[in-house]
């Protein structure tokens, strides 16, 4: 399975290729790749067409990530916020870019560790910043971030492609849809299993999980899905 979980959970038919010109590059923490195989980084490289995931902590030596950034048929920009960030409402983005390949690099870590990779790799935030014009707020729901703006990996794809839709930077034929179903239900899944877990369905996976006894609620945008 390339969603990493068993056949009886498997996320993969909920999945779907969205070709959206765009080269997504995701630098994946080693935690993250070890722990979280079945996040919403690898969820989101399943679904867009030639997007690639980087495992590491030091980039500047990367191969790989190198040739990327420095292969002259792509612009690459970081997404991170700051004052300087282009969004796709800002004037010349669109002739920046010209007739190269937008390759967008994505940190998929936890926030504390998204913060040592940036400590590892200054250089990052040397390349052109990406943001968005939209505030945003995250449906992870049983996931606490440290501020509600601070969105998944893969609603990170969903709205970008969506702003670069709005200057027709991306065709408004792409549909990036497939993003949040894959990602609604893998939140229905684990929500399921915590509240198995809790009524005893299934064994608790961790000594500290038994400090968690309360029912989680699934949320009506999800179960109408």
């Amino acid at each position: 399975m390339r969603c990493f979980k068993p056949e009886n959970s498997c996320l993969c038919k909920y999945t779907k290729e969205i070709d959206s010109g765009i080269k997504f590059v995701f630098l994946m923490h080693p935690k993250e790749a070890k722990r979280q195989r079945t996040g919403t980084g690898n969820l989101s490289h399943i679904s867009l067409k030639d997007s690639e995931i980087i495992v590491g902590l030091d980039f500047s030596k990367n191969q790989r990530f190198q040739s990327l950034i420095n292969d002259p048929t792509y612009f690459p920009v970081m997404m991170y916020p700051g004052p300087e960030a282009w969004t796709a409402k800002k004037e010349g983005f669109k002739e920046a870019v010209g007739d190269k390949t937008l390759l967008v690099i994505i940190l998929d870590a936890t926030w504390f560790c998204s913060k040592k990779m940036i400590e590892h790799n200054p250089f990052l935030l040397e390349l052109p910043r990406f943001s968005f014009f939209g505030n945003y707020t995250s449906i992870f729901t049983f996931k606490r971030e440290p501020k509600p703006e601070y969105i998944s990996t893969i609603e990170c794809c969903y709205y970008l492609i969506i702003e670069l839709q709005t200057i027709d930077f991306v065709s408004k034929d792409i549909d990036p849809k497939p993003l949040m179903t894959v990602f609604k239900e893998m939140i229905k899944l684990q929500l399921t299993a915590e509240n198995e877990r809790i009524l005893g369905i299934r064994p608790n996976s961790h000594s500290y999980d038994a400090k968690y006894n309360k029912l989680k609620e699934i949320p009506d945008f999800i179960k109408k899905d």
